[in-house]
């Protein structure tokens, strides 16, 4: 049995995020064909949970070659946005204090289960649930297509600097 969504995610304006794409650049590295968070409409700053999305079009990187004919979303880029949204939080609001970026520290219990097709919008919650400043951040994740949970499972962010350590 999937789990129930974490928070309400339906009464928001995704059409008017609390930060959009530009503001989510000014936090996130990515660019180009990685950009996999189109805004975040909701922030719980006391218990670190939000809400973003992702608007998946027709012209995605991906759909060329996943699979030709029969675009399906692959589950690792349905990863990388819960990741980004993560990321966005961490950083934007210091989660954890160090670090130039938040990379994968690991993933568990992820489970897709419905698949996903452009064009759709990708609505993500996301719970951090754990904090070690300086060392790592868990967070949990789901994932929602049309009121239809499609992936959920949780996640370590760790940080990651330019500069190698000596």
């Amino acid at each position: 049995m999937p789990p129930p969504p974490f928070f309400d995610y339906k009464p928001f304006n995704y059409d008017k995020p609390q930060y959009n794409l530009d503001e989510v650049r000014k936090v996130n590295p990515q660019r180009h064909e990685m950009e996999q968070l189109s805004g975040v409409v909701w922030v719980d700053r006391q218990n670190h949970g939000l809400i973003g999305f992702k608007d998946v079009t027709d012209d995605e990187f991906w759909i060329k070659g996943h699979m030709p004919g029969f675009p399906l979303m692959p589950g690792v880029i349905l990863c990388e946005a819960a990741a980004q949204l993560a990321s966005f939080y961490a950083k934007k609001f210091s989660l954890l204090g160090s670090g130039d970026y938040l990379g994968f520290g690991g993933m568990d219990e992820v489970r897709f289960r419905a698949p996903v097709f452009p064009p759709c919008r990708l609505i993500i919650c996301a719970r951090a649930k754990r904090v070690k400043p300086r060392m790592r951040a868990e967070f949990e994740f789901q994932g929602f297509v049309n009121d239809v949970l499609v992936f959920h499972g949780s996640m370590i962010g760790v940080p990651i600097s330019r500069k190698p350590k000596e």
